[in-house]
């Protein structure tokens, strides 16, 4: 019995690059985004601050394209203090103002708040395991296994659940979109297109 044939990219499925090799659609459209695509997304990331940073820049990124966030990532860092939870759960309203003025990253109260508020939640979960065992622990058992772009879901019974759960524990602008973005980001599970050269990298 012959393999099914892999799906061009005209029908959503992968493209593939000058070497040769096949990718999601959306990491291949940007030198940016392949580099991304290729080093980071879907690899296991663990650690109180790279977890508090891409939990932050997933909130920052609703309603943006995530090209934007990537590209303003140095300058998040910078007014961010290295994603260092407990410098962003000290900063006052002062600083709130000058983040709102700083034009190399995205100047949203809401987001600006929220992101203090979640540093506050992340030193409050020290008391309970941390960050990482709280999302990790809530890793879904499976990964979906998509062809095409339309098979990649953009949210799950799974990253409702943790919505919920990160809500209750006093983060903000954590829905089941971000949530499940979230998962993606961070390896909690794989939703490279099957046939992508980057399908099951898995976590580090």
């Amino acid at each position: 019995m012959s393999a099914a044939p892999i799906p061009s990219a005209a029908d959503g499925g992968p493209v593939v690059g000058e070497d040769g090799l096949a990718r999601c659609p959306w990491g291949a459209t940007d030198g940016l985004l392949r580099e991304y695509h290729d080093g980071e997304w879907g690899v296991g990331v663990h650690g109180e601050a790279p977890l508090f940073e891409r939990l932050v820049l997933e909130g920052f990124q609703s309603g943006l394209s995530w090209l934007t966030i990537l590209r303003k990532r140095p300058a998040f860092r910078t007014a961010f203090a290295d994603f260092d939870p407990e410098a962003v759960a000290a900063f006052v309203d002062d600083r709130v103002e000058a983040l709102m003025a700083d034009a190399a990253i995205v100047r949203n109260r809401a987001k600006i708040e929220a992101a203090r508020a979640n540093a506050r939640a992340v030193v409050a979960l020290r008391d309970h395991g941390g960050l990482d065992r709280f999302l990790w622990s809530r890793r879904p058992a499976t990964s979906p296994a998509p062809t095409v772009v339309r098979e990649v879901p953009a949210t799950s019974p799974e990253s409702k659940a943790l919505a919920k759960d990160l809500k209750a524990a006093g983060f903000r602008f954590v829905g089941p979109t971000t949530a499940h973005a979230l998962m993606e980001a961070t390896g909690m599970i794989d939703t490279h297109l099957v046939s992508c050269h980057r399908r099951g990298c898995g976590p580090a």
